[in-house]
């Protein structure tokens, strides 16, 4: 209970977005996915938005486990990989607790891990579907403007780049990226020889993510 309190705390709505600091984590999960995929993507994606949007973001990445309560002292966890997700029973309702206190989950699929993660959502909110965010929506307008919505990073078969959502009481709590790949292009240009204006794109996206969810 107490860390839920410190953590409903630190979510706030910021007065000066540079002076609080925050840590990310990764979300380890079960299943056989690799969850540990794209190792340089947040360490990147952190580094460019306290260069370039004033934050203040702890240049180390936790890892913590769905099942644990170690979540709740995270106010942004992702969450990639390319195959299998399971979430148990009791990580679900982990996970369903930790957004409803103001946690977020952003989800990037990494190419391969859509036909297991829609179903595990369902199961964190069972009585809720994720929905389509268009362009207008405000992740896709902080500092970096997205006038089409999400950015295609990597090719991979061929469709459109989507951003799916869970909403409770109009309020994003979960954001499912598709058919973008955002960490692809947050890692180090040289794991995937992407353009400098590819990694700047996925970049730019990655850190409207941030801001959203600290200023929302």
């Amino acid at each position: 209970m107490i860390k839920k309190i410190l953590f409903i705390l630190l979510l706030s709505p910021l007065i000066l977005f540079s002076q609080n600091s925050y840590q990310i984590a990764v979300l380890k999960y079960n299943g056989g996915g690799d969850w540990y995929a794209n190792p340089t993507s947040l360490p990147n994606l952190v580094e460019f938005c306290n260069k370039n949007i004033n934050t203040n973001i702890k240049k180390e990445i936790a890892t913590v486990e769905v099942g644990s309560l170690d979540i709740f002292n995270y106010p942004f966890l992702h969450m990639t990989g390319h195959g299998n997700v399971v979430f148990s029973a009791k990580e679900a309702e982990n996970l369903r607790n930790y957004l409803l206190s103001g946690g977020f989950l952003h989800i990037d699929d990494n190419y391969g891990m859509d036909p297991f993660v829609r179903s595990e959502i369902k199961k964190i909110f069972p009585n809720n579907d994720l929905v389509e965010i268009p362009p207008s929506h405000d992740v896709f307008h902080q500092i970096y403007k997205f006038t089409n919505g999400l950015p295609k990073i990597h090719e991979h078969e061929r469709n459109n780049p989507q951003a799916f959502g869970i909403f409770i009481e109009g309020k994003l709590v979960l954001l499912y990226t598709y058919e973008s790949d955002l960490g692809d292009g947050w890692e180090d240009q040289e794991v995937h020889n992407d353009s400098q204006q590819t990694r700047l794109e996925a970049l730019k996206m990655g850190s409207n993510i941030l801001e959203f969810v600290f200023t929302q």
